[in-house]
C-alpha cells in the first residue's frame, strides 16, 4: 500500500498552529502526520520545538484515521527507553492502530545541552539498537529485568499496553543503521534530495540485507522518505522559502558539534537560496513536480511524507492535496 504523509515542522510552528496543520491534513486527505523531537531547534529567531508526546496526544485527540508518529524521537540520553515505551504505549491505546514510533540515534543540538556527553558515532548506535530491544520487550512481557550496557530495567512492567502493537521505524542516513532497520524494525525513516545513488546504490540494498538477516523481506517493511516540496504558483516563492531551511543544507563536517541553535542558523542564513534549494523539490507545474516525487516511488519507497518550507502551510495543504497528491495516487 502506497501511503502519503505531512510533516508537521516543530522546529517552525507553535504547538496549536501546528495542530490545526495536523487536522487539515486529515482533512484534505493526507494518510499520515508525523512530527519531528526536538528540544532545540534549528534556528533562534522565530524558532519553536514544542514536545512531539503531548502534541500527538492532542493530534490523537483531534483526528480520526491518520497514522500519527515521530520522525523521529531519540531514545536514547533525554528519555529512558522504558519511557518511551509507556508514552506509545498510551499513544497506541488512545488511537488504536494509527500510533508509529519512529526512533534514531540523535543529535547534539538536543541533547547537549541537558549535559549530556555526545558520543562517537558508534556508540550512538549501539544505544539506539539497545534501546529499540529493551522497548519492545516491555510490550511483549511484563516485569522486565533488563541489564544492558547503557540500561536497565528491575522489574519494570508497562501496565497499558495496544491491543495492536506499535510499530517501531529506524531512521538512518547511513548504511550500518539502515541495515539494523531491516533487520530489528517494522519500517526505515530517511530523507530525500541526496542525490540517487545514495537511495538506489546504497540505503535500499542496506535495508534489503537488515531484512534478510532478520529473516524478512521488503514487503514487510515499511520504507518511508521525508520527501522535502517547495510547491507554489510563484517560483521564486517557492525557491525563498527554502532559505528558512537553511541547516538543512549545511554539509556534516560544516555543523558538526553546533549546539547552539543562533550558531546553527548564522551558519545557515550564510548560505544562498542557489545552495538551499538543492534539498529540495522546488517547481510551480504540478506534473513536473510529481513527477520528480515519483522518482522515490519507483525506487521503491512506499510511503511519502511531505515536508514544505514555507510559512503559509494551510496554503500548501490545499495546493498539495488538491493539484499534485491526485497525480501521485494515480502513479502509485
Amino acid at each position: 500500500m502506497i501511503r502519503f504523509g505531512y510533516k508537521a515542522s516543530a522546529e517552525q510552528f507553535p504547538p496549536t498552529e501546528l495542530l490545526g496543520y495536523g487536522v487539515r491534513a486529515e482533512e484534505l486527505g493526507f494518510d499520515s502526520v508525523f512530527v519531528s523531537d526536538h528540544l532545540q531547534p534549528w534556528r533562534h529567531d522565530g524558532g519553536h520545538a514544542p514536545a512531539a508526546l503531548p502534541w500527538l496526544g492532542a493530534l490523537a485527540a483531534r483526528t480520526e484515521r491518520v497514522a500519527i508518529g515521530t520522525s523521529v524521537l531519540t531514545p536514547t540520553f533525554r528519555y529512558h527507553p522504558a519511557v518511551v515505551a509507556q508514552a506509545f504505549a498510551t499513544l497506541g491505546c488512545l488511537a488504536p492502530g494509527r500510533v508509529i514510533l519512529g526512533v534514531g540515534s540523535g543529535e547534539s543540538l538536543n541533547e547537549v545541552p541537558l549535559g549530556a556527553e555526545w558520543p562517537d558515532g558508534k556508540e550512538r548506535f549501539a544505544r539506539l539498537k539497545e534501546a529499540v530491544t529493551l522497548i519492545k520487550q516491555l510490550w511483549a512481557e511484563d516485569r522486565v529485568d533488563f541489564e544492558g550496557q547503557y540500561y536497565r530495567t528491575d522489574k519494570a512492567t508497562i501496565y497499558d499496553k495496544p491491543e495492536t502493537p506499535v510499530p517501531v521505524y529506524i531512521g538512518a542516513s547511513g548504511p550500518a543503521a539502515t541495515r539494523l532497520a531491516g533487520r530489528i524494525s517494522d519500517g526505515f525513516i530517511t530523507t530525500s534530495g541526496k542525490g540517487h545513488e545514495l537511495y538506489t546504490d546504497t540505503l535500499l540494498p542496506a535495508v534489503r540485507e537488515g531484512a534478510e538477516k532478520g529473516g524478512k523481506t521488503l514487503d514487510d517493511l515499511d520504507l518511508m522518505i521525508e520527501v522535502k516540496v517547495s510547491f507554489d504558483h510563484d517560483l521564486e516563492a517557492a525557491r525563498q522559502a527554502t532559505h528558512y531551511w537553511g541547516a538543512l543544507a549545511l554539509t556534516p563536517e560544516e555543523k558538526h558539534s553546533v549546539e547552539d541553535p543562533i550558531e546553527m542558523q548564522r551558519r545557515a542564513d550564510a548560505l544562498s537560496v542557489d545552495r538551499t534549494v538543492t534539498r529540495w523539490i522546488v517547481s510551480t507545474d504540478p506534473e513536473e513536480h510529481a513527477a520528480k516525487v515519483a522518482e522515490y516511488l519507483d525506487m521503491g519507497f512506499k510511503h511519502l511524507v511531505f515536508h514544505a518550507p514555507g510559512p503559509d502551510q494551510e496554503k500548501f495543504l490545499k495546493l498539495y492535496s488538491a493539484e499534485v497528491l491526485p497525480r501521485l495516487r494515480e502513479r502509485g
